[in-house]
């Protein structure tokens, strides 16, 4: 049956951009809400709580986080495509809801039919490029991969808080929802091939151990998983308040939605075209090293913010923040499918997954309480500190990694 399966970037290039340009919509639909939605929660709902406006990035994390567990846990079980078809039609309500809310609950409503969106979709998407590309390729294909996702992130927020600034901040915006969540799901109905054949083909040679507990192991016991999904929890916790309180505090600093627009959007953006360096360096230098660099860069840059408010200071910060994310997030999936057995591996990305998506949901509560109760520089503070400390449990915990 797998005879005539070949494992590889190059052998499977055609079915692997197909999956680059699907995951690039997945990300765009994370872009829409990126920029506006402080503005929109105030100017429509007059909802101004930052532990309110937060809320939508709460229902938003534990979502998909959730449905990042059972995309892994069912992958083997259903089938990576059909968890992929399904996580788009969960993606077609979204734009329609958020143009028609007549309170906030409507919001937070969407935002969870955004997390299944994201968890089905994304998490497929990562899955089947690592069962393409089999061990060599494994940097180079998440690099891609993420770099496909967070640069449409990027790009969408863009021109949201664009189309804002012209057309006012609803319904114009949420438009592009629905042209992003119908191609992409006639993309995935029509282009996308299952991959489960490919693991089947990698299980012949790998040398992996398998584990009695996935869950467990992944996040408590294995010293090379554990601290890897630590630090992806951190990761998001920073991404969380990132989304949330920046977008606020740089309407205290008087940004219009313009120029709120070009700061959100520098950050994801240079995270995603980092990543298409980044993923290619995890496959030839230490993963350890990197993962370090990358959530040290991360907290000192958070911690920069609440002192230097000047529009291109805060852009050159949003470039650091950016450079220290693509140096972790295609590591960290590379590591976690380095560590596991190819039957194992969809679960325990999605045990990954689980807690790195978690970390929105902790991020948003914890910023937000923070601001509510000692103002924003110092939930913005906190956050930076734990990141550096994340940044220490990867340096003292995680064993070093070799790469193939």
């Amino acid at each position: 049956m797998t005879e005539n399966i070949k494992l590889g970037l190059r052998e499977n290039w055609l079915q692997f951009s197909i999956l680059v340009i699907v995951n690039a919509f997945v990300g765009g639909m994370v872009g829409l809400e990126r920029t506006i939605f402080p503005e929109f929660a105030e100017a429509e709902f007059g909802v101004a709580s930052t532990t309110a406006i937060l809320s939508f990035i709460v229902a938003f994390g534990i979502t998909k986080a959730l449905t990042n567990y059972f995309t892994g846990k069912l992958a083997n079980r259903f089938g990576r495509k059909n968890l992929l078809v399904l996580g788009w039609l969960f993606a077609i309500p979204i734009p329609f809801i958020l143009m028609n809310a007549t309170n906030w609950n409507w919001v937070v409503f969407a935002n969870i039919l955004l997390g299944i969106n994201q968890g089905l979709t994304w998490s497929s998407t990562v899955v089947m490029k690592i069962d393409l590309v089999g061990e060599k390729n494994r940097g180079t294909a998440m690099g891609i991969n993420e770099f496909a996702g967070y640069f449409a992130v990027g790009v969408v927020a863009l021109i949201t808080g664009f189309i804002a600034q012209k057309y006012g901040i609803t319904p114009y915006p949420f438009y592009l929802g629905i042209a992003i969540s119908i191609i992409g799901l006639l993309l995935s109905i029509f282009f996308v091939k299952d991959t489960r054949v490919f693991v089947s083909k990698e299980q012949e040679s790998s040398k992996a151990e398998e584990f009695k507990n996935v869950f467990v192991e992944t996040t408590f016991k294995d010293k090379t998983l554990s601290s890897v999904t630590q630090a992806g929890l951190v990761n998001n916790l920073n991404d969380g308040m990132i989304w949330g309180l920046l977008p606020i505090l740089l309407l205290s600093f008087n940004y219009d939605a313009k120029n709120i627009g070009i700061i959100a959007a520098i950050y994801p953006a240079v995270w995603g075209i980092g990543q298409l360096f980044t993923g290619r360096m995890a496959d030839f230098y230490s993963k350890k090293k990197m993962l370090f660099i990358g959530m040290l860069l991360q907290g000192f840059a958070i911690m920069l913010i609440p002192f230097f408010t000047e529009f291109y200071q805060l852009a050159s910060i949003s470039t650091i923040l950016g450079l220290g994310t693509a140096l972790v997030y295609p590591t960290f999936l590379s590591a976690i499918a380095d560590a596991t057995h190819p039957q194992q591996r969809a679960e325990s990305i999605g045990v990954f997954r689980l807690w790195r998506d978690l970390g929105y949901a902790i991020g948003a509560i914890l910023s937000g309480i923070i601001a509510d109760v000692f103002g924003i520089e110092y939930a913005v503070l906190s956050i930076g500190a734990i990141t550096i400390l994340s940044s220490l449990v990867i340096q003292f915990r995680m064993p070093s990694i070799q790469n193939r």
